[in-house]
């Protein structure tokens, strides 16, 4: 734990001081702008989904992340973005949000507080009341960045039939594989909790997430030391394996 928290921390002093430090691309994260600046191009409005859940769902915070970066863009170049919003405690919340992007872009005149709407708190009632609103809208571009149940699927086909430019993000592994067939862009895993560091570059957050992935090889490195000592033990090559004392300390 010591070594992983000097890791963190030495790397998130790097970054503060200036030095670059290496983010494996992440093409889903670089389609982004590319996919928001699509709509300004058609004259259609982006959408913009945190899935399911309330404030209470640090998934859902992850994704207004990414949804304050879109929605800058959006707000930069005089596109739409329309917020469909399942839990009641994440409506206000993302409706500000929205609010001080267009604010701090300089245009408070063109937000429009409408676009942000809270739906239903009903899985499948709130899914097809957003598959309407893609429809009649007829989206440039859609992501989903948040958690997802059985309705992932059926938004992103209404995305597809639409003709709509698709990225999405889920940290539920059960539900990747229907994105990935049907969007454009998929994030999934542990690279959806690396969205604020990879999209604002804000130095501590960077650092953070480089040294925890530098605590992670550590880890990995005494699991395939341990295999490969234990195997040498099991082969009557060496008589004890030495990180058995140290890690059942």
């Amino acid at each position: 734990m010591l070594l992983i928290s000097a890791a963190v921390l030495a790397s998130i002093t790097r970054a503060r001081r200036g030095r670059q430090l290496y983010l494996r691309a992440i093409p889903g994260f670089s389609a982004v702008d590319e996919a928001a600046g699509r709509a300004t191009e058609m004259g259609r409005p982006v959408l913009f989904s945190v899935g399911l859940g309330g404030v209470d769902s640090i998934t859902v915070l992850t994704g207004m992340t990414v949804m304050q970066h879109v929605g800058r863009i959006c707000a930069r170049m005089g596109a739409r973005c329309i917020v469909p919003i399942d839990g009641p405690s994440a409506y206000p919340l993302a409706q500000e949000v929205m609010r001080e992007v267009w604010e701090s872009e300089g245009r408070p005149e063109s937000f429009r507080a409408d676009d942000v709407k809270y739906l239903t708190g009903g899985q499948f009632a709130w899914a097809m009341a957003v598959m309407g609103l893609m429809t009649r809208e007829r989206v440039a571009s859609a992501f989903y960045f948040g958690y997802y149940g059985a309705e992932s699927l059926m938004l992103a086909e209404t995305g597809y039939q639409v003709g709509a430019v698709q990225v999405a993000g889920t940290p539920d592994l059960y539900q990747a594989p229907f994105f990935v067939v049907a969007c454009d862009y998929t994030v999934f895993g542990e690279e959806f909790y690396a969205a604020s560091a990879y999209l604002s570059r804000e130095p501590t957050m960077v650092g953070s997430l480089v040294g925890q992935d530098l605590g992670k090889m550590l880890l990995l490195g005494i699991a395939v030391a341990g295999v490969v000592l234990a195997t040498l033990v099991h082969a009557g090559l060496i008589s004890a394996n030495p990180l058995v004392p140290l890690l059942s300390q």
